[in-house]
């Protein structure tokens, strides 16, 4: 078996690293809290900040580079750790929250899934909403890559950690020569691009904190809001409309923005496979979900219709999982759909969830081929994604991908049912955690929450949100007995 002592050095050096974000609620607390929550945000960096320390200290001669297995380990505990030390203001915070669900929110926020437990968000205190939305900017690029960005000491180890968190099928492509350099690349584009967010959000507006919040969890697609009502409580169509577009430059592989600035060329993004398919489909279902609510009478001009769907379909389909309305009510066929986008809509290397379009592509191109060499058994037909050839090793990745991914869904959903639930909100609630959706249906549609969840139930929420945001095979590796094996 392999050191442990080393993974744990590292994992100290992310905590102590990760204190830090607690300025942030610390200094909204004491320039706009009525409330002496300031202590809190200290305590609670104080207890961060002196974990890793001591941990640091007690592992420091075991100090190396990292191994490939050792990346795997270590993403994972970070995953699992800084939720917990995230969700301890939570707990001091918020009056009656239990444990279970002060993890269930800090995860949610982390891996940028949007689900809540919490009600009367417009009552609780500033800070404490701020936390929740900074920790989806923080979560919706990736931990570990910020890490990467400032922690070049890493080394090849760091190559192995990027390969571990960092969304698709394909990740062994390097934007520049040094890992640390691309990371570091990549938050640049990310926090640009925010902060443009954050002005569109005070023009049209909004307050600055709202506007602040909303960016973290616009831009990580996270969907957390600081009113209970989200987007409802605006009603404002501008303010929708700003949404609409960071959503969906959001769902965007952000490497390609890193190559479309290094290159000063837009040509980069439009000859993207991936990406032309990603904008085919939000554009098809706003027209198709837009006749379908029409056709109903759902509302009663086609605008009013045209501006639900589309700030509904990318809101869902870029697993942010905002809402302006309880789309639950719309024709069934609608909010089915509207979870069936978030699965796979968002590109590979974006902040959202799901299996990622350009696995969809792969699998739709890997089908007809099937069919094309059942009939034709001597062609030669390889898979392609614009003009490059996938090879088969990519293929097979997604096959197996695919496969954990039915199990993880089914598996957890039937633990859902064994524990009482309907099959509605059983299996929606399933769908919107391992994708990173947020809201579901039935008791945890876009109206509700979590809250009504059983302790054993939010767990397995809690775990859905865990293996989706890391692609389900960087912690199932952790299960098979060849990985603890010399």
């Amino acid at each position: 078996m392999f050191g442990l002592l080393p993974v744990l050095n590292v994992l100290a050096t992310v905590l102590v690293g990760y204190s830090l974000m607690f300025l942030v609620p610390l200094g909204f607390a004491l320039v706009l809290d009525h409330s002496d929550l300031h202590g809190t945000w200290a305590k609670a960096m104080a207890l961060t900040l002196g974990t890793g320390l001591l941990v640091m200290v007690l592992t420091r001669r075991h100090r190396r580079e990292l191994m490939p297995r050792d990346g795997f380990l270590l993403v994972n505990l970070v995953w699992l750790v800084l939720p917990a030390f995230s969700a301890i203001p939570l707990l001091l915070a918020i009056d009656g929250l239990s444990w279970t669900d002060a993890y269930f929110e800090a995860m949610s926020a982390l891996t940028a899934t949007g689900a809540t437990v919490l009600s009367g968000l417009d009552a609780l205190p500033v800070s404490v909403n701020v936390w929740r939305c900074f920790l989806q900017l923080i979560g919706g690029l990736g931990i570990i890559l910020l890490v990467v960005a400032i922690l070049p000491l890493l080394g090849v180890g760091g190559v192995q950690l990027y390969k571990a968190e960092t969304p698709g099928p394909m990740k062994d492509a390097r934007l520049t020569p040094r890992i640390a350099e691309t990371a570091r690349g990549l938050w640049s584009v990310y926090f640009v691009f925010s902060l443009a967010c954050m002005l569109a959000y005070r023009y049209v507006g909004m307050s600055w904190p709202d506007a602040f919040m909303h960016t973290c969890t616009t831009m990580g697609l996270g969907g957390f809001s600081s009113h209970d009502a989200s987007f409802g409580y605006w009603n404002s169509p501008q303010v929708e409309w700003v949404a609409i577009i960071f959503m969906a430059l959001a769902g965007v592989s952000f490497a390609r923005y890193f190559v479309v600035w290094r290159a000063r060329s837009i040509w980069p993004l439009l000859r993207d496979a991936e990406i032309r398919t990603y904008a085919l489909v939000l554009v098809a279902s706003i027209a198709g979900l837009t006749g379908v609510l029409l056709f109903h009478g759902t509302y009663d001009s086609a605008a009013a219709a045209l501006q639900a769907v589309a700030f509904h379909v990318v809101s869902v389909a870029t697993t942010t999982g905002y809402a302006s309305t309880d789309y639950a009510m719309w024709p069934v066929f609608a909010p089915i759909w509207l979870m069936f986008l978030g699965t796979f809509v968002s590109c590979a290397g974006s902040t959202g969830g799901g299996i990622k379009m350009v696995r969809m592509v792969m699998l739709v191109k890997q089908a007809r081929r099937e069919m094309v060499r059942a009939l034709h058994p001597r062609i030669v037909n390889p898979v392609t994604l614009g003009r490059t050839t996938i090879p088969s090793q990519v293929i097979a990745n997604v096959m197996a991908y695919m496969l954990i991914y039915g199990a993880t869904t089914l598996g957890l959903t039937m633990l859902m049912l064994l524990s009482g639930l309907d099959i509605v909100t059983a299996f929606s609630a399933v769908v919107a955690t391992v994708n990173n959706i947020g809201p579901g249906l039935g008791r945890v549609g876009p109206s509700t929450n979590f809250g009504s969840l059983s302790d054993f139930q939010t767990w397995v929420c809690t775990f859905g949100m865990l293996v989706g945001r890391l692609e389900l095979i960087a912690v199932m590796v952790l299960f098979a007995p060849e990985f603890w094996r010399k």
